[in-house]
């Protein structure tokens, strides 16, 4: 019998998996209410799950834990398994176990959701069947089909410490830096999880200006720079604008896209290598890419009103991400008021706090961490807020002609349920 751990959108995939295929399986969830608890009753209403605190009594007669991805690896259960040499694995080893067309991983700590949109909607645009999903959009197991041709799949840290069996055709680790501190013992820790990645790839995508990730000699490379092989991507700055390139081939103008910031130029580059690798047409590729409008909640324009521009990033959850949205807008605007805050982790702020110091006219802080945060900024405006809606009426008040822009910089799960949810709720507050 299998052991399904957690009861949200990852569990209840696997749940489904299982019955599809008639193999026994218990499902627990150390919550009373979990997330996904009615749509699982709605489903499979005579399998009662196992709520409450983790028991030893949960392994008897488990040969297989399948492990959703927000469990850590010290909690009791996952201890108690691993002294019985029980296999704790992830939905995503499970799904590689099924799948017959090639699979394409993507990880990194900012970008991968851009960069695994956009290789599907390239893929798409030469007429192939692809599923996109993993960490975004459907759990891998939903995504399941004789038809497809091609799975791009979006992986995270978590997902990648519980698989041991991959087969991945291509794949890349588009960035490292400090996040989920909190699930590890230190930062190299963390870095060593994003590399596992390539353990798993035939043929590996790598990003040379990335510090953290060991050059492979005989990868497909990319970075912000001419390329250094002919089968590499990179770009070049002409006449003042900027161009990508293959080699020495020119594919298209920077400025042709939709997207906007460099990080997104770094995205980019990172799905013309993907594609490359698996023989995608160069000029369907840059179709895709001018027709690309980005992903929601990244960056997003979201309206103009009285003179400002609102942008919705509320996928920046770490520090990293908001610098890089901060940065794009201000090499375009002079007046920015930030809202930010929620829980903050385990990582340094300083370069956030001086950033904003610097080009940043005022903050309107929420949240758990909104406090804590505010004592680190010295010279902008900083103003705290209970709601969305009044952080957006704060924020409104603190500038006549520039940017509004959502980029917490911390988790959303102390007034939101994720991310999405918060980035809806700043929508709503703006247009309303």
């Amino acid at each position: 019998m299998k052991l399904i751990l957690g009861l949200g959108s990852t569990g209840l995939s696997i749940a489904r998996f299982l019955s599809k295929h008639q193999i026994a399986y218990r499902l627990a969830d150390s919550r009373i209410q979990p997330p996904f608890l009615s749509d699982y009753l709605a489903e499979f209403s005579g399998f009662e799950p196992v709520l409450g605190d983790w028991t030893k009594n949960l392994l008897t007669g488990i040969d297989e834990v399948f492990i959703s991805p927000g469990i850590a690896r010290t909690q009791a259960i996952v201890v108690w398994a691993r002294e019985k040499n029980i296999p704790v694995t992830s939905d995503i080893e499970l799904f590689s176990r099924y799948a017959q067309a090639p699979i394409i991983g993507i990880t990194g700590s900012n970008g991968k959701s851009t960069v695994t949109q956009l290789l599907g909607e390239m893929i798409a645009n030469e007429g192939k069947q692809v599923a996109i999903g993993g960490n975004i959009g459907k759990p891998a197991l939903d995504c399941l089909d004789d038809t497809i041709d091609y799975y791009v799949l979006e992986l995270s840290s978590y997902q990648l410490d519980y698989t041991q069996d991959l087969n991945l055709l291509t794949g890349v680790v588009l960035n490292i830096t400090p996040d989920h501190l909190d699930r590890y013992d230190s930062f190299s820790q963390y870095t060593d999880s994003k590399l596992s990645l390539y353990q798993h790839c035939q043929h590996l995508v790598v990003n040379i200006d990335e510090m953290l990730i060991p050059k492979k000699q005989l990868a497909k490379h990319f970075g912000v720079d001419m390329p250094k092989q002919p089968t590499d991507f990179g770009t070049v700055t002409c006449h003042d604008s900027c161009y990508f390139l293959k080699g020495d081939d020119v594919l298209m103008c920077v400025g042709d896209m939709q997207l906007i910031g460099e990080h997104n130029i770094t995205n980019v580059l990172a799905a013309l290598a993907l594609g490359d690798q698996i023989g995608l047409d160069a000029d369907s590729m840059v179709e895709s890419i001018k027709a690309f409008k980005g992903l929601e909640h990244r960056l997003e324009w979201v309206a103009k009103k009285h003179g400002v521009d609102y942008y919705n990033d509320s996928k920046a959850t770490n520090v990293a991400s908001t610098i890089k949205a901060l940065n794009t807008l201000i090499d375009r605007h002079e007046n920015i008021v930030l809202i930010a805050g929620g829980v903050a982790k385990q990582e340094d702020y300083s370069q956030l706090f001086d950033l904003i110091d610097k080009d940043v006219a005022g903050v309107v802080l929420i949240g758990q961490s909104a406090q804590a945060l505010g004592k680190g900024i010295k010279k902008s405006t900083v103003s705290y807020a209970d709601s969305m809606v009044e952080a957006v009426r704060l924020a409104a008040s603190m500038v006549n002609d520039g940017v509004v822009i959502l980029s917490p910089a911390c988790a959303s799960f102390d007034l939101f349920d994720n991310f999405e949810a918060r980035g809806q709720a700043f929508k709503q507050a703006v247009t309303e």
